[in-house]
């Protein structure tokens, strides 16, 4: 069944290309068809398509849809083109010619951005709960572990002191900026675009007001052909905070793969969260990072990619952006995944506490010393070419008594404010 059936049919190849993945993607979003549709009926019985019995009667059937939805039992078989088509059959099946009426002053177009803008809102607050999650984790490591001192590096050369402290809560205020994205990109997509029809509006009396209110929107896309446009911006508003996550945590899982590494030995996990060789019975490989650091890059890419199929393409409804769905929906559950398995394995991580007594992080201390030589009256310029002499020379003595006060710094995480700023994000 297609929802532009004429009576004829169209050739299979035609049917498969064109069909795609949708059948697949919209097991997913069907339940998001149905929460429009049943808004769609209640507004034609509002302005008279429907009489109330009718309404009553559509109403309960998507309830039943819903219901298969909800316990997995719903399928979308070859015969049908895509979820729309599928939910339209069953109202005909069970209502007849009440079940024809659905369509009334829609658009396949329509329901498809509907439900999209419905799925992608309720995606970006399962991930912000997610962000959350590994944020209070990160925070809390930050706490337990402020005051245990590591390298810092720059060029991934010996720098200057930093901690556990500082590197968890540093991640812990990154997935901050994550959430701004996450905001943005809720947004975009809290905007009712059911009403543009094919892009164009309808001849019908619709209330595109009461639909927007039933669907719980903040408000509507108000010109029909810049709601049929938000096609395309509202997937790529997502994909640029699923980036922005995805560069966080590709970033933190480098860092936990180096420093798990016997060179770096500043980190461990317990066995069953690492994986061996197939010859080296000695390896504890870091494998779950190793993938969310790949999946995550891979993922930073996904921006580009919709920038790269919407390019272009002039107002109005075009097949492309069929393609859409394949890109942002299997992305947004791979995140998911990604920070699922984060939080899993960063729970049990095991810190070093003695990574500092090996010599070779001595000039670490090399700026905190220069520092103590201005601060006793010493001008800056001499004081650098005189530590810079001793290091030359392999006189120096380090002064290990690290004193960093101001805000952000080892000495002062400012913990409570992050915490705070983060509440704030949430509230958005």
């Amino acid at each position: 069944m297609k929802l532009w059936d004429k009576g004829f049919s169209t050739d299979k190849k035609i049917d498969h290309f064109t069909v795609g993945n949708d059948r697949q993607l919209d097991l997913l979003l069907g339940k998001y068809d149905v929460q429009a549709s049943k808004a769609h009926a209640k507004m034609l019985g509002n302005i008279g398509i429907l009489t109330t019995k009718e309404t009553l009667d559509v109403i309960l059937a998507l309830d039943e849809i819903a219901i298969t939805i909800d316990n997995d039992e719903f399928t979308i078989e070859d015969t049908f083109e895509d979820m729309h088509s599928k939910i339209e059959f069953l109202l005909v099946q069970k209502l007849g010619d009440t079940g024809k009426k659905i369509h009334t002053a829609r658009s396949r177009n329509d329901q498809v951005l509907v439900a999209v803008h419905l799925y992608l809102k309720e995606e970006i607050n399962e991930i912000k709960v997610q962000v959350k999650e590994l944020f209070n984790l990160l925070m809390s490591n930050a706490e337990a572990y402020k005051d245990i001192l590591i390298p810092g590096y720059t060029h991934l050369q010996v720098a200057m002191p930093s901690s556990f402290g500082l590197w968890f809560s540093a991640y812990a205020e990154s997935l901050i900026d994550d959430v701004y994205f996450l905001n943005a990109a809720f947004k975009v997509v809290d905007q009712n675009p059911l009403g543009s029809a094919a892009g164009y509006g309808s001849s019908f009396n619709i209330n595109r007001t009461f639909t927007t209110k039933e669907l719980d929107f903040t408000t509507m896309k108000y010109n029909v052909v810049a709601a049929q446009m938000s096609r395309g911006k509202s997937e790529k508003s997502t994909a640029f905070a699923v980036s922005s996550i995805a560069a966080t945590l590709a970033k933190m899982s480098m860092d936990i793969c180096l420093y798990m590494s016997q060179n770096f030995n500043f980190i461990s996990f317990p066995d069953e969260l690492t994986t061996g060789s197939s010859i080296m019975p000695h390896k504890k490989n870091p494998d779950v990072f190793e993938l969310i650091r790949g999946k995550c890059n891979v993922l930073q890419g996904l921006p580009q990619q919709l920038a790269l199929l919407t390019t272009n393409l002039p107002s109005g409804y075009h097949r492309d952006l069929q393609l859409s769905k394949e890109l942002l929906v299997p992305a947004l559950q791979e995140l998911k995944s990604c920070l699922e398995m984060a939080v899993f394995t960063l729970r049990d991580i095991k810190i070093n506490t003695n990574i500092l007594n090996d010599s070779k992080y001595n000039y670490l201390f090399s700026v905190d010393t220069l520092n103590k030589l201005v601060q006793d009256g010493m001008p800056f310029r001499d004081a650098y070419k005189k530590i810079g002499m001793e290091i030359q020379k392999g006189h120096f003595v380090p002064d290990k008594n690290v004193h960093h006060t101001h805000e952000g710094s080892i000495g002062n995480l400012c913990l409570e404010d992050i915490q705070h700023k983060m509440e704030l994000a949430l509230k958005l």
